[in-house]
């Protein structure tokens, strides 16, 4: 049972690979899809409250790791849902597809659970070369190949970033002797005025750091972004940050935060993160472009509780990834849906939906009204409570910039709602969406308002999550 995600994961992975050596209909392919995402997301609940110590302790299942495997699950079934007529993936290539995003997820609930360098860098690559084959999978029919440099940039930037993890790796160990995590840490957080010690840190995070899109290795959101299929984008934009986080949280709370060193670097990543996502944000025209960057912005703002050092900040943290992705979510269900043959939609083809898709209109409103952190939403409650633990610890600069940066991120999301509400539509046809995608868009807007209005209990669990990892 304590592998039971995993092992069904495989499983699903093994139907898909079978399925993909015949003949098979492209829509028998997607319920099968769906039904495997449905069953893996019924195991991690059957496994929410297994514990234990698998592969010579390099492997910890507990309800820390347990639950963001259930979150993980529930994002790739939301995408799954979304995605579900592929209209910009190349036909010939519908079961891999799936194939590699089933083994991505593998990687990823892998990574939530491993507690050694090895299994960390194993999991990681798992998880990120089934991306990279992914992103150029988007169907090329009406001369559009920039997902092709999308997914070459992907690629190098993630195999750069690799490189500076598995380095830094090897210092970790040449300086401890072990590649355990509890070990490592333990004897890092003695060596903290030591340069290599330093640098070995900074390196590894340099990988995690990647998959949030934290500056400065954020430089293949936009493009990968704009140049991936919708449904590609949206799975990248939500389900790689949860893990990324997971494990960030993992690592910095087995340190303390006397190496000051430490702590201004990741002061100067979460300040150069909000202002650069936030300011690209501005000039955007492509929707998903827009969320890329904002994307950027956020992850500044998941430092925010990091930089604290102290439980109710990492469970403030946690709080906010969760909001964040289903925030996300619901702004890439409205991108598949208006995109009639999967091209990238412009914030120009949002005129005028709320006459077209009233209920698209109104879960797009309600996903950037909480990205913008307008009360009574998810956005609010986490941007307050990440700037309210932030201000308790001393950061009164950093406080005021991530204000700031909130109230220009307000200006562009806004903007993307003046059109969709207070704008004629460029035509009359009506945009049809069925009855999953409906039923999505409505449990996506009440976890919205519900984790916005009652937040105290989902920090709770979120504070039992995180005092697990000890």
């Amino acid at each position: 049972m304590q592998f039971l995600p995993e092992l069904t994961l495989l499983g699903a992975g093994l139907v898909i690979f079978l399925v993909s050596l015949g003949k098979t209909d492209a829509d028998k392919i997607k319920t099968i899809a769906i039904g495997l995402g449905g069953a893996v997301f019924v195991a991690t609940l059957l496994s929410l409250c297994q514990r234990g110590t698998l592969f010579f302790d390099s492997y910890k299942v507990d309800f820390y790791s347990q639950i963001f495997k259930t979150l993980i699950a529930g994002a790739m079934l939301v995408v799954l849902i979304l995605g579900r007529k592929l209209k910009d993936i190349k036909s010939a290539v519908h079961p891999e597809y799936y194939l590699f995003m089933f083994m991505s997820v593998l990687g990823l609930m892998m990574l939530v659970s491993s507690v050694e360098l090895l299994a960390i860098f194993v999991a990681l690559e798992l998880s990120s070369f089934a991306v990279y084959i992914m992103v150029p999978m988007r169907d090329d029919s009406g001369n559009y190949r920039f997902q092709m440099e999308a997914g070459i940039k992907y690629l190098l930037f993630g195999v750069t970033a690799t490189g500076f993890m598995l380095f830094g790796m090897s210092y970790m160990f040449g300086l401890t002797g072990s590649t355990q995590l509890t070990v490592v840490v333990a004897a890092l957080s003695q060596m903290y005025t030591q340069p290599a010690a330093i640098v070995a840190i900074m390196m590894v995070l340099a990988g995690f750091f990647y998959k949030l899109a934290i500056f400065p290795f954020h430089f293949w959101v936009p493009d990968v972004y704009e140049g991936a299929s919708n449904e590609t984008t949206a799975f990248i934009a939500s389900v790689p940050k949860l893990a990324a986080v997971a494990l960030l949280i993992r690592l910095v709370s087995m340190i303390t935060g006397e190496g000051q060193i430490i702590v201004n670097i990741l002061m100067v990543c979460a300040v150069l993160s909000m202002f650069y996502g936030n300011l690209s944000a501005l000039v955007q025209t492509d929707l998903k472009r827009m969320l890329g960057f904002s994307g950027i912005a956020h992850a500044g703002f998941v430092l925010l509780g990091l930089l604290t050092f102290q439980i109710s900040g990492y469970a403030n943290a946690l709080y906010y990834i969760i909001g964040y992705v289903v925030m996300n979510l619901a702004c890439f269900l409205v991108i598949c849906s208006v995109s009639s043959n999967g091209e990238n939609v412009q914030i120009s083809d949002l005129n005028g939906l709320h006459k077209r898709s009233p209920l698209l209109a109104l879960t797009l409103a309600v996903a950037l009204f909480a990205l913008a952190g307008i009360p009574p939403f998810v956005g609010f409650m986490g941007k307050f409570m990440l700037l309210a633990g932030a201000l308790k610890q001393g950061y009164l600069l950093l406080v005021i910039l991530a204000a700031i940066n909130t109230a220009i991120a307000i200006f562009y999301y806004l903007s993307v709602i003046r059109v969709t509400f207070c704008s004629d539509p460029d035509n009359s046809n009506s945009i049809s969406s069925g009855l999953f995608t409906n039923a999505t868009s409505i449990v996506l807007m009440l976890i919205i308002v519900i984790m916005g209005v009652v937040p105290q209990q989902f920090v709770d669990l979120a504070t039992s999550a995180v005092k697990s990892i000890r």
